[in-house]
């Protein structure tokens, strides 16, 4: 039976596939390109859809080599022969395919391809190839704006990601060092190679006080100052622009270059440290920007890349100049919270009276702030003279970590003593009535302290230890031969608690040996976060054994010393150390 297309020519109409001309008929009527070559890569034949995609008529380019009249490079250069698939394909007489080939029109425009050969035989013998090819410019060039976009998206979002990250790690510190610190890391190597910053200071100053580069690495390239040129000199340089109100500079290889250049005497010994800085670290694009606004600046960020391959762009400029704006506001606040916390360390410690020396006896104390947070709390110690000669010993600690804290301590303070003064009775009726008292004439809502009477003669002694204890820590008794002691009698509730059932505090009172040291102390010195009260308190008797022979100011400051990182608390230690016998 002869094969047939049905409906082929016409309603209800077969059209023989062994008819003469009718392969001839469908190449011509391909919507797609054909073209046959012969082994050696001439052309034989294009159909009209490959005319139209070649823009070259079939009678030009028939008996042509195929590769040096079509194929080519991505920038319109002759291809060699060895990298052409096709050539390989019929050398192999096998099928192939390839994506993305360029193939040069009769015009002068390349066109971008999609192919498919496959190979011609009669009687087993090779004949040469059918390629069937597609324009897939356009297609291409979709694919590489998408890629493009995609890009630029994901190049975004780091950005916007980067700055999201600073803000959020330079937020979490008032420490101007440490928040410089957490910048390099972040900048470094995500954004650049190199970052250095530049602080104002006082009479016209510059400092440079962070340099960070490859895995940390900046021997040698801080610590300078210099002096801003004088108002209305002539200066080139980027470094000096931004730290006096200028725009944001990007700079090329050739514009550091020139910067280099430019600095060579006469210029400014500033300009001068910066061009040798950007020629040190090699820097092939660099970007110098303010920190904070232009109403003030505290200093300047410069970002440095080393690979020429990879410049800084005008995006780089936008993000590391938000950058900079958002790191002079946090210097700027770190520089604010450190003139304040200076004024409230000196007050608190003004607050702290100085220590009698009665008889025989010792005394050393300590106050050390708090390592972060607002730096001054309402933690204090004092010791005083009675009227009748005998020695008050208070440690306390008001709630809170603030101004607040620190005045309501000095308000305690001064009333404690005014009640404890010429009272003769046990601690624990003196404490009663400043709890009485406090709410009436003080701001503070509630704390904790200890009071103590050191009764005997200051001389000879013996001495007796009374107190008593308004919810805080008990106190750390050391005796010759190697004991230690927490006198933990005498408890009795915090300052400001609700009025209970009207009975007197509880008093305690213990023999304190010739040769012994005491130790009053604030939570401060054995609370740690994410250790328990139990742990500090050992670890504190510890240290407290290891040092009992030291001199007094010695155990005081080892005590300080000593304690675990993590505090976030401010610590007051009171120190009474008894003759020998």
């Amino acid at each position: 039976m002869e094969d047939a297309v049905p409906g082929a020519g016409g309603e209800g109409r077969s059209w023989p596939a062994a008819e003469p001309g009718f392969w001839q008929q469908v190449v011509e009527q391909l919507s797609t390109a054909l073209m046959v070559v012969d082994p050696a890569g001439r052309i034989l034949a294009v159909n009209p859809a490959g005319e139209r995609l070649l823009g070259r008529a079939t009678r030009a380019i028939r008996g042509k080599d195929a590769h040096e009249l079509l194929h080519r490079d991505t920038d319109g250069g002759t291809l060699l022969r060895e990298q052409c698939p096709l050539l390989r394909a019929l050398a192999e007489g096998a099928a192939a395919r390839g994506e993305g080939d360029s193939y040069l029109r009769g015009d002068g425009r390349l066109v971008t391809i999609s192919w498919s050969a496959s190979p011609l035989t009669d009687g087993g013998s090779f004949k040469g190839m059918a390629v069937l090819f597609t324009d897939i410019t356009s297609d291409r060039s979709a694919g590489r704006e998408r890629a493009a976009y995609t890009s630029a998206l994901e190049d975004l979002n780091e950005r916007l990601t980067l700055v999201a990250e600073i803000t959020d790690v330079l937020g979490q510190t008032l420490e101007t060092d440490e928040a410089l610190a957490r910048l390099g890391r972040l900048l470094v190597p995500r954004l650049a190679d190199w970052a250095a910053v530049d602080l104002r200071t006082g009479s016209g100053q510059v400092h440079r006080v962070a340099v960070t580069g490859p895995a940390g690495r900046a021997a040698g390239l801080e610590g300078g100052r210099e002096r801003l040129p004088e108002a209305g000199e002539a200066e080139p340089s980027a470094l000096v622009r931004a730290l006096t109100g200028g725009d944001p500079v990007l700079q090329s290889e050739q514009d550091a270059q020139n910067e280099t250049e430019a600095a060579a005497p006469p210029g400014s010994p500033l300009a001068a440290a910066h061009s040798d800085f950007l020629r040190t670290v090699h820097a092939a694009s660099a970007i110098t920007v303010p920190l904070g606004s232009s109403r003030q600046i505290t200093g300047a960020l410069t970002v440095v890349r080393t690979d020429p391959a990879h410049p800084f762009d005008t995006a780089d400029l936008e993000v590391v100049s938000d950058i900079g704006r958002r790191v002079g506001l946090v210097i700027d606040n770190a520089r604010r919270f450190g003139r304040q916390r200076a004024v409230a360390e000196a007050m608190q410690r003004n607050l702290l009276a100085p220590l009698p020396q009665p008889g025989r006896l010792r005394l050393a104390a300590r106050y050390q702030p708090a390592p972060a947070g607002s730096q001054v709390g309402g933690d204090w110690y004092d010791a005083f003279e009675l009227k009748d000669g005998t020695l008050a010993l208070v440690i306390g600690d008001v709630v809170g970590h603030d101004l607040t804290a620190a005045a309501g301590m000095a308000q305690l303070h001064g009333i404690l003593r005014s009640l404890a003064w010429d009272h003769t009775g046990p601690p624990g009726a003196v404490i009663d009535r400043l709890d009485d008292a406090m709410p009436a004439i003080t701001t503070v809502p509630m704390a904790t302290l200890v009071l103590a009477r050191v009764e005997g003669h200051p001389h000879t002694g013996p001495w007796t230890l009374r107190w008593t204890s308004a919810g805080h820590p008990p106190p750390l008794l050391l005796t010759p031969g190697g004991h230690a002691q927490y006198l933990e009698a005498g408890q009795g509730l915090v300052l400001g608690a609700p009025a209970y059932t009207g009975a007197s505090r509880p008093n305690a009172t213990h023999a304190l040996p010739p040769g012994s040291t005491l130790l009053l102390y604030t939570d401060g010195l054995i609370e740690i976060p994410g250790s328990d009260l139990d742990t500090g308190l050992d670890r504190l008797r510890r240290h407290a054994l290891t040092l009992a022979h030291t001199p007094l100011d010695t155990l005081c400051d080892q005590l300080l010393a000593r304690m675990p990182p993590g505090s976030t608390d401010d610590v007051a230690l009171l120190a009474l150390r008894l003759p020998p016998p």
